[in-house]
């Protein structure tokens, strides 16, 4: 991502004689490293724990364990790859503009993202054709068994179309940072 950042601040330092083919690769690495806000229709998807008291409302089901009723990490990255999938132009999560190295990570029932700390409930908002990204919702099979744990034991779940919606660019460090052994 440094590397395409770096592509993308060369290209927009040109003089304004630049070419239709370099304002078209400007605007797809721009687009690929997710640094431009988007604006267009979108989709906000909430997903909440379970009410502390919940009990399994559907005849078959047994009494929920206490990981039955919270928001998992998988359930996050179900959202936002059915999302991707259904061909969102951008997506932010709790407000956070997602780029290639975004990690959606949950521990316990806490999401870290980007270096900050959230709880219940999530939003993530996405840009794009609002029919095709619930579409995407309802077919992924991840979302469906999650579906199974909204109507047993109430998890939340919500989803809106939210109107023109603007993501604003991603203005974090995209360097990639790593362990070094000690000399």
């Amino acid at each position: 991502n440094s590397a395409l950042r770096k592509k993308v601040e060369a290209l927009a330092e040109r003089d304004a004689g630049s070419t239709e083919a370099e304002d078209a690769k400007l605007g797809a690495l721009e687009k690929s490293a997710a640094t431009k806000p988007i604006s267009g229709p979108s989709v906000s998807v909430t997903l909440d724990d379970a009410p502390p008291d919940a009990t399994a409302k559907l005849p078959g089901y047994p009494e929920p364990h206490p990981n039955d009723l919270v928001i998992h990490q998988q359930d996050l990255q179900a959202v936002v790859n059915a999302l991707w999938k259904g061909g969102a132009q951008g997506i932010e999560v709790m407000g956070q503009r997602l780029i290639s190295t975004s990690a959606v990570r949950c521990v316990g029932n806490t999401l870290i993202l980007q270096g900050r700390v959230y709880s219940p409930p999530y939003n993530v908002t996405a840009v794009g054709d609002q029919e095709k990204l619930k579409q995407a919702l309802a077919e992924s099979p991840e979302i469906q068994n999650y579906m199974l744990y909204v109507n047993a034991y109430g998890l939340g779940w919500k989803v809106e179309d939210a109107g023109k919606t603007k993501l604003d660019g991603y203005s974090g460090t995209v360097d990639l940072h790593y362990a070094k052994p000690a000399s």
